[in-house]
C-alpha cells in the first residue's frame, strides 16, 4: 500500500499540485516520511521515500530543514515526556508496593499467617 501511493510522486501532475502546496502538506506528511526512512521493513519504500524527501528538500530546502527541526524537537519532546511517564508509573508502583508491605506484614497475599491455626 505504502508503495503504491509513493508511486503517486512519479505522475508529474501530482507532483506539481503538491509543490504548489508544499508548505501546507510537508509540516503534516514529513514524519511519516521520516518513519518510513527510518523503519520500513520494504527497501522499495524505503527508496521512493527518500525520493520524495529529496524532491521536497530540492524545492524548498530552508523550509524542509525547518520541518526536519520541528520534527526532532516534537521527537525529543515526546522521549521526555515517555522517560517522565515511565518514571512516574515507577514510582507508583514502589509506593504501592511499600504500602503493601506495610499493610501485609506477614508477607502472605491476604495478610494471614501461612500457620494455620489448629
Amino acid at each position: 500500500m505504502a508503495e503504491r501511493a509513493l508511486f503517486l510522486w512519479n505522475n508529474d501532475h501530482i507532483e506539481n499540485l503538491i509543490k504548489q502546496n508544499y508548505k501546507v502538506l510537508l509540516p503534516i506528511i514529513y514524519p511519516a516520511l521520516e518513519r518510513n526512512t527510518r523503519n520500513h521493513w520494504n527497501q522499495a519504500v524505503r527508496s521512493l521515500t527518500l525520493n520524495v524527501r529529496k524532491i521536497f528538500s530540492d524545492h524548498d530546502s530552508a523550509f524542509f530543514e525547518e520541518c526536519v527541526q520541528r520534527f526532532n524537537d516534537e521527537e525529543l519532546k515526546q522521549e521526555e515526556t515517555d522517560s517522565k511517564r515511565e518514571a512516574l508509573w515507577k514510582r507508583l508502583e514502589e509506593m504501592a508496593t511499600s504500602k503493601l508491605g506495610e499493610n501485609n506484614p506477614s508477607g502472605t497475599p491476604n495478610g494471614k499467617s501461612s500457620q494455620a491455626a489448629g
